[in-house]
């Protein structure tokens, strides 16, 4: 007979705790990389269970091994990203979570000293993830689209129609908001960044439709999306220039620089 998860989860702690004096030996920093791996392991506990021929050492070796690949994969998928990117971008790495319970924040490791800055997007391998509103020297928050007080332009690569996701539409779920009940919006349309808005470069992932409610009494359509980037175990990202800051100047702006100054009151002629 396989074990069962409870002898599993006990022979787990006791190999952990084996680990204890290994652990006291190393820095700091590599002890913070250990229980990472540890914690890791744990979320394959119940298919630990099955494998009845292999010591709890072996998988616990594994599960960290499965766990380190997958975050492989993670980091080859945003390398194979940046090169088609249009604009800047710097990596980083997520600290963590933010501890507002009302709010979908991140915290990451890269601020203004590496040039990051305030209106930056954020993206993960799948797509966009939010856009920093907090920029501090060696760190910046990152709100995410999935926040209440987050809203992005997209388009749908279907229609070619542009409108507006927001978050805040419980759990994980973002919504189109102000579509008519008869707008063309179909479940599985996906939705990409408009590119209009100064920020976001066009064509980057935000979103597919999972739902689509005509509301004919109200004129409105409710239509909700599920984010095409998810937060939950994202450890590296890529922060974005913001597209207005590689556009040239605007006609106004130019025109008004190149005015030659006025005289003051005093001055000779």
């Amino acid at each position: 007979m396989g074990r069962t998860l409870p002898s599993i989860t006990q022979a787990f702690l006791q190999e952990q705790e084996a680990f204890a004096r290994f652990r006291r030996a190393l820095r700091r920093s590599d002890q913070l990389v250990l229980d990472q791996l540890f914690a890791a392991s744990r979320q394959h506990l119940a298919a630990a269970a099955h494998a009845a021929h292999a010591s709890p050492l072996e998988i616990l070796l594994l599960a960290m091994l499965l766990e380190e690949h997958k975050e492989v994969a993670r980091l080859r998928s945003l390398l194979e990203l940046r090169p088609t990117l249009q604009v800047r971008s710097i990596p980083a790495e997520v600290l963590y979570e933010g501890a507002d319970p009302f709010s979908r924040k991140l915290f990451i490791d890269r601020g203004t000293t590496h040039g990051v800055v305030l209106g930056a997007p954020v993206i993960g391998a799948d797509g966009v993830l939010g856009q920093v509103t907090r920029a501090f020297p060696l760190s910046s928050q990152v709100t995410l689209l999935i926040d209440k007080d987050a809203a992005i332009p997209v388009l749908n690569a279907r229609t070619q129609a542009r409108s507006a996701a927001f978050g805040g539409a419980g759990g994980d779920a973002m919504e189109l908001r102000y579509m008519a009940a008869n707008a063309d919006v179909q479940v599985g349309d996906a939705l990409t960044t408009s590119g209009v808005d100064g920020v976001y470069p066009p064509g980057l992932p935000v979103a597919r439709v999972t739902a689509v409610e005509r509301r004919a009494e109200s004129g409105f359509a409710r239509i909700l999306l599920a984010p095409s980037a998810s937060s939950d175990g994202v450890r590296h990202v890529l922060v974005l220039e913001p597209l207005s800051q590689q556009l040239p100047p605007r006609e106004d702006v130019a025109v008004e620089a190149e005015k030659p100054a006025r005289p003051g009151k005093g001055s000779r002629r």
